[in-house]
């Protein structure tokens, strides 16, 4: 089951079209922010975890995971955490692995649990050094403005048909 009540093996042509439509103008969006109104800055808004998260919002935008609540916080929180352990913990095997393992815990507490977090808190930690010096201004730029233009996609693409609802709730 992936979360909507439907078997993986027999989603639809239509479902998956709708899919690849709200990923396509979702990662459009964050790549065109990325590389055209933020060129020649240093802002980076195009990270990997991006593209996990537009699995869940268009692939299976009912599942409690893909929810707002759990897109941005997920997101945010995560950032905070692998920031704190990439400036804290020296050895970057260990940070890395305490930032995944501590952003999973604090989604858990949170309820705010976007399994593309565990990748935001290690990309804090072994990203590049563009990555490394936006501090904790990472869990805004990417984190949070990522996860705001992802949303809205999902907002816009996933109210189309009528055989979708996004989201399910917000909080």
């Amino acid at each position: 089951m992936c979360g909507c009540g439907c078997n993986p093996c027999t989603i639809s042509l239509t479902e998956t079209l709708w899919s690849f439509l709200g990923a396509l103008l979702g990662m459009g969006a964050v790549g065109y922010v990325q590389y055209v109104m933020l060129a020649g800055t240093d802002g980076v808004l195009l990270i990997g975890s991006f593209g996990a998260s537009a699995v869940l919002l268009f692939g299976v935008p009912n599942a409690p995971l893909s929810q707002p609540r759990n897109l941005v916080g997920g997101h945010v929180l995560s950032a905070l955490v692998g920031v704190f352990f990439a400036a804290h913990v020296p050895l970057p095997w260990l940070a890395a692995a305490l930032a995944v393992a501590t952003a999973i815990a604090v989604m858990h507490l949170t309820a705010t649990l976007h399994p593309p977090g565990g990748a935001t808190a290690l990309i804090a930690v072994i990203g590049s050094g563009d990555i490394h010096a936006l501090g904790y201004a990472y869990a805004l730029m990417p984190a949070l403005s990522g996860a705001l233009i992802l949303l809205v996609a999902a907002l816009l693409v996933n109210n189309i048909p009528a055989t979708r609802r996004y989201p399910q709730y917000w909080n």
